[in-house]
C-alpha cells in the first residue's frame, strides 16, 4: 500500500488560490478514479474536482471556508501500489482519518454548503445508518439556554412542526437530532410542556452560519460595488398598458411555435435603443486606471437567483436579437446560472444589467451596480391604477423603472434622459420596431 496527495490543480487563467465551498468525501471513505471529492470556487466558477486515482481517504488537507494555493495538498489517500509519497512524510491534514468511519458530515452536512452530494440512506453500511429514538422514549429536558445539536434542515422542520429541539430525544453521534427522532418524537405524542400554543412558545435558538462560497463572493462583489461607486438612483413611472396589449396579443399568435414573451425581451429592445443616444451609459469604468470603455455591442447582464444567492450571467449582444431570440437567451443564460452549468465566460463581461424580481418588484428599489459596469435598470412589479385620461377615470397598467448609475461616469441629467428615451419606446411599443 502507498500514500498519494492530490493537490489543487492548476485550473487557468492565472488563478492562484481557490476557496474551498464543500467536501463529497470524508476520512474513511473510499473513493473511486474520476470521483468527485471536492467543489472549489474561484473568482467566476465553481469547479469540481475529481481524484485521479482509487484509494482510501486518510486525510483531508483543507477546512470548508478556507482559501488555498494552487499545488497545495488537498486529500491524502492509502492506495494500492507506490503512490506518489513517502509514509512519513509530514502532511498538513485538517483533519485525519478516525479508527472507524462516522457519519456526522454524510448525514448532515454544513448549512453553508451548496450542493452537498447525500448518499441514500439504504445504501449507508448498517452501522452508519442513523438509529431512530425508541418509539415512546420520554421527552429530554434541557435547560432553556441549552442548543440541542440538529441540522438546518431538522431545525426547519421542527419549527414547522410546532416541536422545541430542547425537548426531543437525539439518538446521533454526541445527541445530534436527526430526522428519524423527529418522527418519533411526533408519534409518541412527546410535546414539552404546555404553555400555550406552540406558535407562541419561547424560541432560544441560534445558528451561527459561515459565510463561504457563492454568498462570499456576492458579499465581496457588493461591498466592492458600494465602496467604489457613488451611486444615484432614478426611478419613473411608465404606462405599459399598450407594451401588455401588445405581449398578449404576439403570445396569442406566436406562443405555440416561438414561445411566450415576457416582459423583459421588450425592456432588452427599449435598452438597446436608448443607448444609442447614451453610449456613456453602456461602459465599463477602470477607475484605477482611471479609463472609461464604452462598447457598441450591449452584452445584458441578467440578475438571476439562484439556491446559492445571486449571479449575473451575460447574454451577449441584445442588440442584434429580435424579441424570441432575445427571450430565449435570456431563459437560457439564466437556467444555465441556476443550474450551476454556466461556463465561466458567460458570468462575466457585461456591460449593463438588467434586474428585477418580478411580482415581488414592490414600487421601487435601488439596485446596486454590477462593478465595474456604470448602470443597473431594475424593473419593479406592474399594477393596475386609476388614471385621468381626457378628463376620465380609466384603468391603466403601470410599472416603475428604478435604475442606478456611477455619479463618476454618468451625469444625473443624462441618466434621467436615457430612462426617458425608455419610456418614450415602452409606452408606444411600435417604436420598438422601428430603425
Amino acid at each position: 500500500m502507498g500514500i498519494y496527495a492530490i493537490r489543487v490543480p492548476d485550473i487557468g487563467e492565472g488563478i492562484a488560490e481557490v476557496e474551498l465551498v464543500v467536501w463529497h468525501v470524508q476520512p474513511g471513505d473510499v473513493v473511486a478514479e474520476d470521483q468527485s471529492i471536492a467543489d472549489v470556487m474561484t473568482d467566476k466558477a465553481t469547479v469540481e474536482i475529481p481524484s485521479p486515482v482509487s484509494g482510501k481517504v486518510l486525510a483531508l488537507g483543507s477546512s470548508v471556508g478556507d482559501t488555498i494555493a494552487v499545488g497545495s495538498e488537498l486529500v491524502r489517500l492509502e492506495v494500492e501500489g507506490a503512490g506518489n509519497l513517502k509514509e512519513n512524510s509530514a502532511p498538513a491534514p485538517a483533519h485525519q482519518a478516525p479508527e472507524a468511519p462516522v457519519s456526522v458530515a454524510k448525514n448532515d452536512p454544513p448549512a453553508a454548503a451548496p450542493a452537498q452530494r447525500v448518499a441514500p440512506a439504504e445504501a449507508a453500511p448498517a452501522s452508519l445508518r442513523p438509529v431512530a429514538a425508541p418509539r415512546g422514549a420520554p421527552a429530554v429536558v434541557r435547560t432553556a439556554g441549552e442548543r440541542p445539536l440538529a441540522s438546518p434542515a431538522v431545525r426547519q422542520r421542527a419549527l414547522d412542526m410546532g416541536v422545541e429541539l430542547r425537548f426531543v430525544h437525539g439518538s446521533g453521534p454526541a445527541g445530534r437530532i436527526l430526522q428519524a427522532d423527529l418522527d418519533a418524537h411526533a408519534a409518541s405524542g412527546g410535546q414539552a410542556p404546555a404553555q400555550g400554543p406552540a406558535g407562541y412558545a419561547e424560541r432560544h435558538g441560534e445558528e451561527a452560519i459561515p459565510v463561504i462560497g457563492l454568498r462570499r463572493k456576492i458579499a465581496q462583489k457588493m461591498q466592492e460595488s458600494k465602496r467604489r461607486i457613488p451611486h444615484f438612483s432614478y426611478v419613473e413611472e411608465i404606462d405599459v398598458t399598450e407594451l401588455e396589449a401588445l405581449r398578449a396579443k404576439l403570445n396569442q399568435l406566436h406562443g405555440a411555435t416561438r414561445g411566450k414573451l415576457t416582459v423583459l425581451p421588450f425592456l432588452a429592445r427599449a435598452m438597446v435603443l436608448a443607448l444609442r443616444e447614451f453610449p456613456q451609459i453602456n461602459a465599463r469604468y477602470d477607475d484605477e486606471a482611471g479609463v472609461v470603455t464604452r462598447y457598441a455591442g450591449v452584452h445584458l447582464g441578467v440578475a438571476t437567483q439562484t439556491e446559492g444567492g445571486l449571479m449575473v450571467p451575460v447574454l451577449r449582444h441584445a442588440e442584434s436579437l429580435d424579441l424570441w431570440a432575445c427571450a430565449a437567451g435570456i431563459a437560457s443564460v439564466a437556467e444555465g446560472a441556476r443550474s450551476g452549468k454556466a461556463a465561466r465566460d458567460a458570468l462575466s463581461g457585461s456591460t449593463i444589467t438588467l434586474t428585477s424580481l418580478g411580482a415581488l418588484g414592490g414600487i421601487a428599489s435601488t439596485p446596486v451596480i454590477n462593478h465595474p459596469e456604470v448602470a443597473i435598470v431594475g424593473v419593479n412589479r406592474i399594477v393596475e391604477r386609476p388614471m385621468l385620461r381626457g378628463g376620465q377615470v380609466v384603468g391603466r397598467l403601470l410599472m416603475n423603472l428604478s435604475s442606478s448609475f456611477d455619479h463618476r461616469v454618468v451625469d444625473g441629467m443624462h441618466a434621467a434622459q436615457f430612462i426617458q428615451a425608455m419610456r418614450a419606446l415602452l409606452e408606444t411599443p411600435a417604436l420598438l420596431f422601428v430603425e
